[in-house]
């Protein structure tokens, strides 16, 4: 299982004091096992947690893939004015602490922004979390024109990586970077180049094989 780097000043001491717990067993007792069971637990979760599995999907042009692993809990317009300027189609997928939080790239393109804003730590699921929560602001040029992918922090999660920078050319599908613990990620799509939503409300979508719009010929 492919582990996505940020995991491992985790997972190298949870997986440390479960072998200090079991030596434990040995040295103090079978009693020590009611102390070892939650231990491993959170170890094995944290390996879960942190999981970068292969993803394979539609590619091209004329899709707008998922950045993000979860629940899809808004689709609406709304004005964007950081990047987009314009009227956008928004679609918000949530990502409860057992999703995979690794984050890739809607579209391949150019990144024109990426921009951190500190903030506050809400529920991720609300709407205004998408205005109030710590977060970063990705800007791509696709073929298809401009899109913006946003990572939010919610109300556990308290550290926003995002590996690109302005200049870089992105692959559709290529890790964009991730949050931790549970958090939301935005995705806004200019209204006038009229996308085709694919999701509904209350879909479960995977990052990098989910088609989450489509644009017209």
């Amino acid at each position: 299982m492919r582990i996505a780097p940020e995991g491992w000043p985790f997972i190298v001491p949870g997986w440390a004091l479960v072998a200090l717990g079991a030596w434990g067993v040995r040295a103090w007792g079978p009693w020590t096992w009611a102390a070892l069971a939650p231990v491993t637990l959170i170890a094995i979760w944290l390996l879960v947690f942190f999981r970068d599995p292969v993803r394979v999907g539609p590619r091209g042009d004329q899709y707008v893939i998922a950045p993000a692993d979860g629940k899809v809990v808004d689709i609406r317009e709304t004005d964007e004015p950081m990047y987009v300027n314009t009227r956008a189609m928004r679609i918000s997928i949530f990502m409860s602490v057992f999703d995979v939080h690794v984050n890739r790239y809607p579209v391949t393109g150019t990144n024109e922004l990426v921009r951190y804003n500190p903030g506050r730590f809400l529920h991720a699921g609300s709407d205004k979390a998408s205005l109030d929560n710590e977060q970063c602001s990705v800007g791509i040029r696709g073929a298809r024109g401009p899109l913006l992918v946003r990572q939010i922090a919610g109300l556990i999660a308290r550290r926003i990586v995002t590996d690109g920078k302005p200049g870089d050319r992105v692959t559709q599908g290529a890790r964009m970077g991730m949050i931790r613990f549970g958090s939301r990620v935005d995705v806004f799509l200019p209204s006038g180049v009229r996308p085709t939503v694919r999701v509904a409300v209350g879909d479960r979508v995977r990052a990098g094989a989910t088609v989450l719009a489509e644009f017209g010929a």
